[in-house]
């Protein structure tokens, strides 16, 4: 017997055909391309690469199925004379007992005939409600199909629900389908109940919140009329404490005098977060964070947050700056949608043109008006030693900062439409005597383009300025300056600031502006396109004599559960330093 060589062996095994794969094929006739992948999105045949890799019977079940599947994709969009094919191995699906499996399956051929798209000819439903509109679709000679019945049918029963009517409900439907002139007959009835008023909140499933905490969160208003955005709200309220990873309001039966009783079922968060947080900058250094918190202290979702941060790690700006801060809040003061905080705060702050050992107490209440708008009144006393180009001092300040917050963003870390708008007024008093107010502005918005929203125009406005006080006297931080990070990216930290009284320091008035251009690439990778501009005047209301200075650059984005990683590199394009220098800033979350 001759050997052999090994290396021919290999050679004739590459050459050699491997085990044939089974091909899954979906042939529509005569439809279009929408069609098409509502049909493959809606099989879960196509779903499986290898069929022949899969025991028989699982190909035999998913095939059975599908004859479902795919008629319901049909009559969703109006194709109610449909024929369906289902081969495997050139059999048909239906006729195969999953008892009796062949071999592995090889091939599966998926053949839809979807017949004429049927129209609707009579279109009825009622009684409706006052105000009640029904969905477009919904009319004689429309595109009949199963989503705009179910579509009309929501919203004749959200109609009465609004009303007040609970347990609104459709009492009887009638659908002929007419093959001959290819017509569908919808013919609705419903049956809107009576008006029911909120029975008492029964929450179930929590383990260390108070029931009566609980109750005085939701603010579920008993004994009013029904209406579903009050029991949104509800979910909300209790959701917005943080106390609880999941909250469903269910509706319990209603009562021979009316009322409904809700079930919230809930179920709590851990009791305690730790997070940690980290930017990196060519100039400013490193910045350090972490933040402890305890989300329920005492059984009525009351907040414990402690914050530590150190910067300018290594920058080129000034020495390390440091904050401590502590602040405790409980929910549902005075309103089910008010909270009371306090806070107290250490600061330490060594910059370029100054520095600031600062003490701050603060205590106030924060209100949501709305799912979008909050406001917040606070009273602060603070007491700072400085140290500046006008003298070392120790000031002590009184401030009564009000705030206004508007924000419908998709998503606050990464944001791909809506808006965002911040405001604060602070009138303050100076125990030197001299008081005035400073007011500043903060308003973003974002617009996403193309049918996936991959490409996305995200743009920023800062205001601020501050009128009264003795300029020598005034914590410099209280000033405007601009340049890094927050400011113009590709300008130096603080660089940009004013002449007050002869001295270099901030100024009275800043105006603040980005634009960026963020595009998805490839898997979680995206870039940007970014400019940044900053005015800072020695006057209060943005005089004329002001100074500009401008940034520009590119970026590269990686998206994490906990938001994207940055990566900018940026450079001066106008001021003194325009075209100089590149400056690079990495960080967790998109600049704006």
């Amino acid at each position: 017997m001759r050997h052999v060589p090994i290396l021919l062996l290999s050679a004739l095994a590459l050459t050699l055909p491997g085990p044939a794969r089974a091909d899954v094929t979906l042939q529509v006739v005569g439809a279009d391309e929408a069609l098409q992948e509502d049909l493959t999105a809606a099989s879960r045949l196509m779903a499986i690469e290898d069929p022949a890799a899969l025991p028989a019977q699982d190909v035999i079940a998913s095939a059975r199925s599908d004859y479902s599947r795919l008629l319901a994709a049909l009559y969703e969009r109006g194709y109610f004379g449909p024929e369906i094919s289902i081969r495997l191995d050139r059999r048909e699906a239906a006729d195969i007992s999953p008892f009796r499996a062949p071999a592995p399956i090889q091939d599966v051929e998926i053949t839809v005939t979807p017949g004429a798209a049927f129209r609707l000819g009579r279109a009825e439903i009622g009684p409706l409600a006052p105000g009640t509109t029904l969905p477009e679709g919904f009319a004689p000679g429309a595109t009949a199909g199963t989503r705009v019945l179910r579509q009309a049918a929501e919203a004749g029963i959200n109609g009465w629900r609004s009303e007040g009517h609970a347990t609104a409900a459709i009492a009887d439907q009638r659908i002929t389908a007419r093959h001959a002139q290819a017509e569908l007959d919808a013919q609705i009835t419903l049956a809107p109940g009576p008006i029911a008023l909120f029975g008492p909140l029964i929450p179930q499933g929590q383990d260390r919140m108070r029931p009566e905490a609980i109750a005085r969160i939701a603010g579920l208003p008993s004994g009013n009329r029904f209406d579903p955005d009050t029991l949104d709200r509800v979910a909300g309220r209790l959701r917005d404490t943080g106390a609880f990873t999941s909250v469903a309001l269910t509706e319990g039966t209603l009562a021979p005098d009316n009322s409904l009783p809700i079930e919230a079922d809930l179920v709590e968060a851990p009791l305690r977060r730790l997070g940690f947080g980290a930017e990196l900058s060519s100039t400013d250094g490193v910045m350090l964070s972490t933040y402890w918190l305890h989300r329920n202290l005492f059984g009525g979702a009351e907040r414990l947050r402690l914050d530590g941060e150190v910067s300018g790690l290594g920058g080129e700006n000034g020495g390390f700056d440091a904050l401590a801060s502590a602040f405790y809040s409980i929910p549902a003061v005075l309103t089910p949608d008010t909270r009371l905080s306090f806070g107290v705060t250490l600061e330490h702050l060594d910059e370029v043109t100054f520095s600031v050992d600062s003490l701050d107490l603060e205590a106030g209440l924060e209100h949501h008006f709305s799912d979008h708008l909050s406001g917040s009144l606070f009273a602060e006393l603070s007491y700072s030693q400085i140290t500046d180009a006008f003298s070392s001092r120790d000031v002590t300040m009184l401030s009564l900062p009000v705030g206004l917050t508007w924000d419908n963003r998709d998503n606050a870390f990464d944001a791909r439409s809506g808006w965002y708008v911040d405001s604060t007024l602070t009138p303050f008093a100076l125990a030197q005597g001299s008081g005035g107010a400073r007011f500043t502005a903060d308003a973003r918005a974002y617009m996403a383009f193309g049918q996936t929203g991959g490409t996305r125009l995200a743009a920023r406005l800062q205001l601020g300025t501050l009128a009264g006080g003795d300029t020598s006297v005034l914590p410099p931080d209280w000033l405007f300056f601009s340049g890094g990070a927050d400011t113009v990216r590709g300008q130096s930290y603080q660089s940009l600031g004013a002449l007050q009284g002869g001295v270099q320091t901030g100024g009275r008035s800043f105006f603040g502006s980005s634009l960026e251009l963020r595009q998805d690439l490839f898997g979680n990778f995206g870039a940007v396109v970014f400019a940044d501009t900053g005015y800072v005047a020695s006057g209060s209301y943005w005089d004329t004599g002001g100074s500009w200075q401008t940034g520009a650059g590119l970026g590269i984005r990686y998206d994490t559960p906990v938001g994207p990683i940055r990566l900018d590199l940026a450079t001066p394009v106008g001021g003194a330093d325009a075209g100089e220098d590149l400056y690079f800033y990495i960080g967790i979350g998109q600049a704006f």
